[in-house]
């Protein structure tokens, strides 16, 4: 599968952005997803995953409340709706997906995920 993230940009501090991920290739529905961001110098952070059946969702601890992870599987997109952004949410945002054996599984560390979208810039100002 090869993954495209678009939506990236400027927005001020308290303000929305909306993510989207493209993935082509076949099998989307076997794939769990996930959104990472990383800043130079720092190892990629976790920000939040969603299963293959989208029933199960996960999210750090900085961004849960604010971000919501979404998929569409007919289209083929996985989405992070960002709101309430903050200037620490300044990062490379990438998107990830890794097969998934069953519905309900999603992953959180970095290694798990076996492909890599090439990630959008997202930075808030303050």
């Amino acid at each position: 599968v090869q993954l495209a993230e678009s939506g990236g940009g400027l927005v001020q501090a308290g303000g929305p952005l909306r993510l989207s991920c493209a993935a082509s290739g076949r099998h989307f529905m076997s794939f769990a997803m996930g959104w990472f961001r990383q800043n130079l110098g720092k190892d990629r952070e976790f920000v939040a995953a969603i299963s293959r059946s989208s029933r199960t969702t996960y999210y750090a601890d900085s961004v849960k409340g604010r971000f919501t992870i979404s998929r569409d599987n007919d289209k083929n997109t996985v989405h992070l709706q960002m709101n309430s952004l903050k200037p620490e949410d300044t990062a490379v945002y990438y998107c990830a997906a890794n097969l998934a054996p069953t519905g309900n599984l999603y992953y959180t560390t970095a290694v798990e995920y076996g492909y890599w979208g090439q990630g959008t810039q997202v930075t808030v100002s303050s």
